[in-house]
């Protein structure tokens, strides 16, 4: 679905990704997992060309995404859930919803998909015409997250879905991106709450400074000691 391959990015003179190579296989979920400035929103914001590369490629189904604008790409099936949740604040939840779905013509389609955006989130259709700012900060992130899904998109990458979100609403939360998957979608996940993310994960990469170190099944990442020390505390 998305391979990464030797991918260079700098700000100034300082590189924040060194060379990172990841891959993202179709119907997965995939965790990049690591500290504050480790380079994972970097790698999503190359992506989505939001940041420019130095060098290396990116490519999406065989295609160069260099190549492709943002409204190329929601066209090809892939959507953003952006960290901090990033609602229209002033408009209300069904406005949102609408919103993402704005490359979209078939009528009745975004009608379903609006319906399966309220049986995945029932707060929201309780919402309907709540403006989105009155929102707390969980119902918030399920509104960017049904959002993106109203482009109906193959692939849905995530930054930080869980920041600032006590721990009941975060394991909610997590559960609703497992059945988004379930359901045949591919996710990309950027997180820094380690736990959550690799319990769910298919695969898994922790970053630190802009590289790789280390790679494997989330079963893998959560039975190894070092991950333990480092991000998951002694208590896991």
């Amino acid at each position: 679905m998305i391979k990464i391959d030797n991918l260079v990015v700098a700000y100034g003179g300082i590189e924040a990704l060194k060379g990172i190579s990841l891959e993202v296989p179709s119907g997965k979920i995939v965790t990049l997992v690591g500290a504050n400035g480790a380079g994972k929103s970097t790698t999503l914001k190359s992506i989505v060309g939001l940041v420019k590369t130095k060098s290396g490629t990116i490519s999406y189904e065989g295609t160069d995404l260099a190549k492709l604008n943002t409204e190329i790409m929601v066209k090809k099936g892939i959507a953003l859930v952006p960290e901090g949740r990033k609602v229209f604040a002033d408009l209300t939840v069904l406005e949102n919803l609408k919103i993402g779905a704005y490359t979209r013509k078939d009528k009745k389609g975004v009608e379903e998909d609006l319906e399966k955006v309220y049986s995945l989130f029932p707060r929201l259709k309780e919402r309907t015409w709540q403006a989105a700012g009155t929102l707390s900060g969980g119902e918030q992130q399920m509104l960017a997250i049904g959002r993106a899904l109203m482009s109906r998109p193959k692939l849905i990458m995530m930054d930080e879905p869980s920041l600032g979100l006590a721990p009941i609403v975060v394991k909610e939360l997590f559960g609703i991106i497992k059945k988004i998957n379930e359901e045949g979608m591919t996710v990309l996940l950027i997180e820094q709450n380690a736990n959550a993310a690799l319990k769910i994960a298919d695969l898994g990469y922790i970053m630190e400074t802009g590289t790789i170190k280390l790679k494997g099944t989330g079963k893998e990442l959560l039975a190894n000691e070092d991950i333990k020390k480092a991000y998951l505390g002694e208590a896991l």
